[in-house]
């Protein structure tokens, strides 16, 4: 097919290759504008723009695609369809119109579950028992449309965001060239989303990131493996920033928030925590045994 694809992380990429790979024409890559990023904050492009470019299609990063010059342009492109994974920007009717088979979305989530900006994260976080990939036909509403497709995966105590968006990468990429397939030979069907169970991935803030030691051990441990590894969920010992990343849940009590085992076993509201990789502020990432040999974190500190 003739097609555009428009995303922009580095969860996007392993989509567009299996199309390429698949032997679909794609005649140009939409994606967001390079970001300020690092030390020197120098203009960076965005991964999907760096796959794109080395493979020699046409890149285009437009700051909005609202204005009708940005829709002449890409009806002008006579699209079979169009392709979307994580663009980071809402379509309008003009541009979901424009190909002739329609706009299909990869989204990381069992849909009407978690429709929006952070669908992993927020998986994990909730205490989600699985969740996976659907591929939907895009439609105006957020994350709303039909699904032709879906993949389903376990989530378990060991999984953390970093490695399920790997894993859905690569499977997702592989259920959008199938189903991609299967439309071209005109095949469905296409399945209505239910108006049950609708639940909205609202962005990560800092604020939230904060590790809660009140709640049960648990939810603490699903909170911290559903932001790594990034933002990352912290904690305080004294005036020092802790970013925990990876943390098992272990048998103790005590003071919600105080450090009641070695090497860093820390109480919370019902059973305790092991913190067992971490990170300090301007330092890599360090199990525990090797952190607390820099930074001892003692039995009885408390942890805010």
């Amino acid at each position: 097919m003739r097609i555009a694809f428009l995303g922009t992380p580095q969860f996007a990429v392993p989509t567009l290759e299996a199309l390429i790979a698949a032997g679909h024409e794609v005649v140009c890559v939409y994606s967001q504008p390079p970001r300020p990023a690092g030390r020197g904050q120098k203009l960076q492009a965005s991964p999907v723009q760096v796959a794109a470019e080395a493979r020699g299609i046409e890149v285009r990063t437009p700051v909005s695609l609202k204005d009708a010059e940005s829709q002449a342009a890409f009806a002008g492109l006579n699209l079979d369809a169009a392709i979307v994974v994580a663009y980071g920007l809402l379509l309008p009717l003009e541009i979901l119109q424009a190909p002739q088979l329609g706009c299909f979305n990869l989204h990381a989530s069992l849909l009407p579950r978690w429709r929006g900006a952070a669908p992993i994260h927020r998986a994990i976080m909730a205490g989600d028992v699985e969740t996976g990939v659907m591929v939907m036909r895009m439609e105006l509403g957020l994350d709303t449309g039909p699904v032709l497709a879906a993949w389903r995966t376990p989530i378990g105590d060991t999984t953390t965001t970093g490695a399920l968006q790997d894993m859905l990468a690569r499977e997702g990429a592989g259920l959008m060239v199938e189903t991609l397939q299967r439309v071209g030979a005109g095949g469905g069907p296409d399945v209505t989303q239910s108006a049950d169970g609708v639940s909205y991935a609202k962005k990560i803030t800092a604020d939230e990131a904060r590790i809660d030691w009140s709640k049960p051990a648990h939810e603490v441990l699903r909170h911290v493996h559903g932001l790594n590894p990034a933002p990352g969920a912290w904690t305080m010992s004294g005036e020092t920033r802790l970013k925990a990343l990876r943390v098992r849940v272990v048998e103790g009590c005590g003071a919600v928030g105080e450090v009641i085992g070695a090497p860093l076993v820390v109480a919370c509201g019902e059973g305790a925590i092991e913190i067992v990789e971490l990170q300090r502020a301007g330092r890599g990432v360090q199990d525990v045994t090797e952190f607390v040999r820099g930074f001892p974190v003692g039995v009885g500190v408390k942890l805010s």
